[in-house]
């Protein structure tokens, strides 16, 4: 059975055939019978072949041992060059890696965790370039005083977006509950700078968010105008009384018994 792929123009012969060298080199680093049956084998280079075998541990479903068997030049003897478990068509492998930067997720900052923020983050930009009309720019300038690094037009748009996209903005049901927005409510105190005309922080303590950043068009129950409605009247119940009854005296009509005449058909 012949199922190589190969490289060269045509794999050593000697070392194509070395099956149960290479069967023997995967066996002593598998457990016992863990090696199954041949795959075929691959030309890596001139008197270099790759040989496969199947891998019957469960936990290594699709993956295949790969052993690598050489001649050296005008010998005849095949020596093992290494032995590997290789991850075939189809098996399980581990995600991804990605650095720990784009792992973080919010929330995963813990108690003495630090959190270096990269010289080229687009979030926030230097100091000296804050345009927020509350701030004098002249202290800006003067070294030592301001911060060194504000937020960014990016950083502020991204901002936005999450806390309006969030738990806190208009897109929840206690928002589609409320009786108001937030933007009407005595408790709402607006934010400064950019971000004033679009949140604010709840200090509503008896709110689910007190503290917490909301927007302007986010609502709860614990509105400062929310206006209790009145009971309702209940109707009173009808007495009836089933018990007793009236004797009611028969009116005279305009006609007598004696002058009545009897109806019917003549």
């Amino acid at each position: 059975m012949s199922r190589a792929r190969t490289r060269s123009a045509a794999p050593d012969k000697a070392c194509a055939e070395a099956v149960d060298l290479a069967r023997e080199a995967a066996e002593e680093l598998a457990r016992p019978g863990e090696p199954g049956e041949h795959l075929g084998y691959e030309s890596e280079g001139d008197r270099v072949v790759t040989h496969y075998f199947a891998c019957q541990d469960r936990a290594y479903r699709g993956w295949r041992w790969a052993v690598t068997v050489v001649r050296a030049s005008r010998a005849r003897k095949v020596t093992v060059s290494e032995a590997v478990l290789l991850p075939g068509p189809g098996a399980l492998l581990a995600p991804e890696w990605l650095p720990w930067s784009e792992r973080l997720r919010p929330g995963d900052l813990g108690v003495g965790d630090l959190l270096p923020t990269p010289e080229d983050d687009d979030r926030l930009v230097p100091g000296f370039v804050e345009t927020d009309d509350e701030v004098e720019r002249q202290t800006i300038f003067e070294y030592g005083l301001g911060r060194a690094r504000v937020l960014s037009a990016i950083g502020r748009d991204r901002t936005a977006k999450r806390w309006h996209s969030g738990e806190h903005g208009p897109h929840t049901p206690i928002a589609h509950a409320a009786p108001a927005q937030c933007s009407t409510c005595g408790f709402y105190w607006l934010l400064s700078g950019g971000l004033r005309q679009m949140f604010g922080v709840c200090t509503n303590e008896y709110a689910p968010d007190d503290g917490k950043v909301v927007s302007a068009d986010h609502g709860c129950g614990a509105h400062s105008e929310a206006a209790v409605l009145p009971p309702p009247v209940e109707q009173a119940v009808p007495i009836l009384d089933d018990l007793g009854f009236d004797l009611m005296e028969e009116e005279a009509g305009s006609v007598g018994e004696a002058d009545s005449e009897e109806l019917g058909h003549s």
